[in-house]
């Protein structure tokens, strides 16, 4: 499959993402934030970082790069679309996923290996986990807290749309500590933690992150 990584003013994780897919088994294309086509990509990355230096809310700027109106219009089409982290924040901003992304609740810096809970492996990209599988990826994050009102969590809980919950304690204050959540078609995928930085053992954790992009295949061609 061809991946496409969009790289935005600011991206942190762009190579990192690439290098995932590639290890993955699929073709990793680069997207810049000022491309108008998707380059017939079969699924698409927005990687971490802080795009356009988060000088407003993150991800706020993004959402209206050129590329996202093709990403927006692609994912309606039932595109795979995965946001880590910084791209999670675009794409609750792009409303992609409902909720929001705010400062973690104890204002610092939270960078540490942390083990999460798969709650839902029927999306496009956790088929590659057993629902419940409990994982180690590197969570990097001062803006990781999600938010949304009752009625919002009440119908993500009620409708199986958590995709991953922190374990062990709740390292920036989340809602419910949700760490990820899909859209109702289990195309779109948003989550905190970078499964890019825990594909290989001889960096991160190990290679518990590694099946959001073998697990791509997986469900596409299911």
């Amino acid at each position: 499959m061809k991946v496409g990584v969009v790289t935005f003013p600011g991206s942190l994780d762009d190579a990192d993402a690439q290098r995932a897919v590639r290890l993955g088994g699929h073709e990793a294309i680069a997207l810049w934030h000022g491309d108008h086509h998707l380059q017939g990509v079969d699924a698409v990355v927005l990687p971490g970082g802080f795009s356009y230096g988060d000088y407003l809310r993150c991800g706020a700027i993004s959402r209206f790069a050129p590329v996202m109106t093709e990403v927006i219009e692609a994912a309606g089409r039932g595109l795979p679309v995965l946001g880590i982290c910084n791209g999670f924040q675009i794409l609750c901003e792009s409303h992609l996923l409902p909720g929001a992304l705010i400062r973690n609740d104890h204002r610092k810096f939270a960078c540490r290996d942390q083990r999460l809970r798969i709650e839902n492996n029927r999306t496009a990209w956790t088929g590659g986990y057993a629902e419940g599988a409990e994982v180690t990826i590197v969570l990097k994050n001062g803006e990781g807290g999600y938010v949304a009102d009752d009625a919002t969590l009440d119908r993500l809980e009620g409708e199986g749309l958590v995709v991953a919950r922190y374990l062990d304690d709740n390292p920036n204050g989340s809602m419910r500590a949700i760490a990820g959540i899909t859209n109702d078609r289990g195309n779109v995928v948003g989550l905190m933690p970078h499964p890019e930085h825990a594909v290989e053992d001889l960096t991160g954790p190990g290679t518990d992150g590694l099946a959001f992009f073998t697990g791509l295949a997986v469900a596409t061609f299911a």
